[in-house]
């Protein structure tokens, strides 16, 4: 076997070979993790450790999360999925907005479900939902709009889990990002924790999303709305 193909197998999870078909693998950058797909390097993921970050006391100054969630034009009994929720910050933000309706907090780590539990206990309209890499764990048409705010590029498998998520919007649904932006130098966030919107337009498309609209309304972020198509 060529010594660069015993590198990538080294390199590579024990998955690697299912995931061929959409991945490739090169040496990690000092923030990514050498897994690339459609041309873009998966970032770091920031763990339950960094909880503390999400909660930070500027994010409002530095983010506007609350006119994010001003923009989705949520309505009261509107099904919200907010994947990759962490400890709930965008979650909570969310739930004033569909007081008859429902935000099903999704994450991967234990950790940050149990925060979730423990924070919203006494919140009848926020669902913590531990998924997986490849799983949001949502069913099939179960939600009408899914938000992800700072999440989409650590995802591990992200063909995989867009393709979960559009199962999981009901016809029309929406998907919304918050990335920050990868064509400013002037955002400084770690380069693959950054994404440009011809970027994401590309990966959305590929499962099959129809890109809506890109707001700048926020400081640092894109605010990129994509739909799903009725067949």
């Amino acid at each position: 076997m060529a010594l660069s193909c015993l590198w990538l197998l080294f390199l590579a999870p024990s998955s690697a070979l299912i995931d061929s078909k959409f991945y490739s693998y090169r040496p990690p950058s000092f923030d990514g993790i050498g897994k690339v797909y459609m041309g873009r390097e998966i970032s770091q993921v920031m763990g339950h450790q960094g909880a503390d970050w999400l909660d930070r006391s500027d994010r409002q100054t530095e983010e506007q999360p609350q006119k994010l969630v001003d923009a989705l034009n949520l309505q009261p009994n509107d099904i919200v999925g907010d994947i990759g929720a962490g400890t709930g910050y965008i979650s909570k933000l969310l739930s004033v907005q569909v007081p008859l309706g429902k935000v099903i907090a999704v994450d991967i780590q234990p950790e940050m479900i149990t925060i979730l539990n423990k924070r919203f206990s006494k919140t009848t309209n926020i669902k913590a939902v531990l998924g997986e890499e490849q799983k949001s764990g949502l069913t099939a048409a179960s939600i009408n709009l899914a938000v992800m705010v700072d999440v989409y590029h650590e995802f591990n498998h992200p063909r995989e889990m867009m393709e979960d998520l559009v199962t999981a919007l009901q016809p029309n649904g929406r998907i919304v990002l918050a990335e920050y932006r990868g064509e400013d130098p002037f955002v400084f966030i770690k380069p693959h924790h950054k994404t440009t919107e011809k970027q994401i337009k590309k990966e959305m498309a590929a499962v099959g999303l129809q890109w809506d609209k890109t707001l700048t309304i926020l400081p640092q972020q894109h605010l990129m709305f994509f739909i799903k198509p009725i067949n």
